[in-house]
C-alpha cells in the first residue's frame, strides 16, 4: 500500500503490524515479534487487553463524545481516583502528553498572575528532555530538531544542565521564575533517573522562592518505574504533573493534575479541550488505572524490572564491547551501546523478532507491559542477548 500521501515525517520501520495480544505482535506476513516498545510506554497491560477490549465495547455501545459543555460523570470519576492517589486536588484531562504539558506550563504562568506576578512567567527545563511536539512543550526541551525551523524561541523557556547547581539555584532564585519542568526519569533522553536527593533538593528550593514544580510522568508514571508514580521515589511531590501514555492503555488520553493552589488561575474560560476527557476515554482510562494502581501490578513491576536490570548488567560484563552502560528505573531501562543504536534496534527486530525502542545518548529502550511474565522476561533478554552477539560479529567483520 502507497505511503504518498501521508507527511513524511515519520522514519518508520520496515513492519507491517496487524494484530498484538499481550507482548506479542504479528506483522501482515505473519511474523511474531516481542514487543518491548509498548507504543513507547503505552499498552502498558499489553496488546487487546481483555479488561480494555470489554471497558471500550460497553462505553462504544452507549455514549462516544458530548463535549465539555455538560457534565461528564467518567470524568468525575477518574479524576477523583488519580486525585485519591497522588498529592493533586484537581485535573484537567487531555488527548495526549504533549496536551496535558501545554496545560501545565499554562497552569503555572496563570498562577502567578493571579498571585499578582504577572512578570513570573519563566519556565526553566532540562538538557535531554522531551515534553512533546506543541509549541509549548518543544521549547520547555529546546532540543534544537524539535525547534529548527519553527520560528524564534518562545519568550521567557531556558534550559539547565543536570548536575550545575549554581546555575539551577540562580534559575529558580531568578524573581521572573514561575516553574521548572522536569522528567524524574528522562525516556527520550537516554533513561537518565534524577537522583531522590536531588529530586527533594529541587523541592526545598523551589518553596524557598516560590517557585512551581512541574514534573512530566508521561512515560515515566503510571507505574513505569514500579511506584505509582516516579517522584514517590524521591518522597517528595511536585505542584503540577502531566501524565499520559499508560493511562489509556493505547487509547488517547492524558491529563494535568495539580494541587488547588497551584491551579489557582485555572478559573472557567482559561483552558479548554473539544475531546478531552470524553466518555469512551474516561470509561478506559478508568479501567487501565485501576489495574494499573493495584499494589499486587505495582510489586510484579519490581520483580520483573530486578529480574531484567541484573540480566542486563550480566550481558553488560559478558559483552563490554556492545554495552557501555544499563541505566533506568522500573520497566524504564535503557542500555547505551557501542554500535549505533539505530542498527542495533534494526539486527534485534530483523535477527531476533525482538523490539525496543531508541532514545537519546546512543541508549537504547526497553519498555514492556508491565504485566510482562517472568517467562517473557528471560525470553527477552535471550533475544537481546542473541542480538548482542550478532553485533558483535557485525563490528568485527566492519
Amino acid at each position: 500500500m502507497s505511503t504518498d500521501h501521508l507527511m513524511g515525517v515519520y522514519n518508520r520501520a520496515p513492519l507491517e503490524v496487524e494484530r498484538g495480544l499481550g507482548v506479542r505482535l504479528w506483522a501482515t506476513d505473519g511474523t511474531e515479534y516481542l514487543d518491548c516498545v509498548s507504543g513507547i510506554s503505552t499498552n502498558a497491560l499489553g496488546h487487546a487487553n481483555p479488561i480494555l477490549v470489554q471497558a471500550v465495547k460497553d462505553q462504544a455501545e452507549k455514549l462516544w463524545h458530548v463535549s465539555n459543555i455538560f457534565k461528564i460523570p467518567g470524568q468525575e470519576a477518574l479524576a477523583g481516583a488519580l486525585c485519591e492517589q497522588s498529592f493533586a486536588d484537581v485535573v484537567f484531562f487531555t488527548n495526549s502528553g504533549t496536551e496535558a504539558v501545554e496545560c501545565a506550563l499554562k497552569t503555572a504562568r496563570k498562577y502567578h498572575f493571579a498571585n499578582g506576578q504577572p512578570e513570573r512567567i519563566d519556565i526553566y527545563g532540562f538538557d535531554g528532555s522531551f515534553h512533546g511536539r506543541t509549541y509549548g512543550a518543544i521549547n520547555a526541551a529546546a532540543n534544537p530538531s524539535y525547534t529548527n525551523g519553527f520560528g524564534p524561541p518562545m519568550e521567557g523557556f531556558h534550559q539547565l544542565l543536570f548536575g550545575d547547581h549554581d546555575a539551577i539555584k540562580a534559575a529558580i532564585s531568578n524573581p521572573n521564575t514561575a516553574a521548572i519542568i522536569v522528567e524524574p526519569v528522562q525516556g527520550e533522553g537516554g533513561c537518565r533517573a534524577i537522583p531522590e536527593v536531588c529530586l527533594r533538593g529541587l523541592r526545598e528550593m523551589c518553596d524557598e522562592y516560590g517557585v512551581l514544580i512541574i514534573f512530566d510522568e508521561v512515560q515515566c508514571g503510571m507505574g513505569r518505574t514500579g511506584k505509582l508514580w516516579a517522584h514517590e521515589w524521591g518522597g517528595m511531590a511536585p505542584d503540577i504533573m502531566a501524565i499520559a501514555k499508560a493511562l489509556g492503555g493505547g487509547f488517547p488520553i492524558g491529563a494535568c493534575l495539580a494541587t488547588a493552589r497551584a491551579a489557582t488561575g485555572m478559573t472557567v474560560g482559561a483552558h479548554g479541550s473539544t475531546f478531552g476527557g470524553n466518555p469512551l476515554a474516561m470509561a478506559v482510562g478508568g479501567a487501565a488505572f485501576a489495574e494499573i494502581s493495584k499494589p499486587e501490578t505495582l510489586a510484579h513491576v519490581n520483580e520483573i524490572a530486578g529480574y531484567l536490570k541484573q540480566q542486563l548488567h550480566g550481558l553488560a560484563q559478558r559483552y563490554p564491547d556492545v554495552i557501555v552502560d544499563v541505566r533506568g528505573k522500573g520497566l524504564l531501562l535503557g542500555v547505551k551501546l557501542v554500535p549505533n543504536n539505530r542498527d542495533f534496534m534494526g539486527w534485534a527486530r530483523d535477527e531476533q523478532h525482538l523490539l525496543i525502542a531508541g532514545g537519546g545518548d546512543n541508549c537504547c529502550r526497553i519498555l514492556p507491559p508491565l504485566n510482562l511474565t517472568l517467562e517473557e522476561a528471560r525470553e527477552a533478554v535471550d533475544r537481546f542477548e542473541r542480538t548482542c552477539e550478532f553485533a558483535r560479529g557485525k563490528m568485527a567483520s566492519a
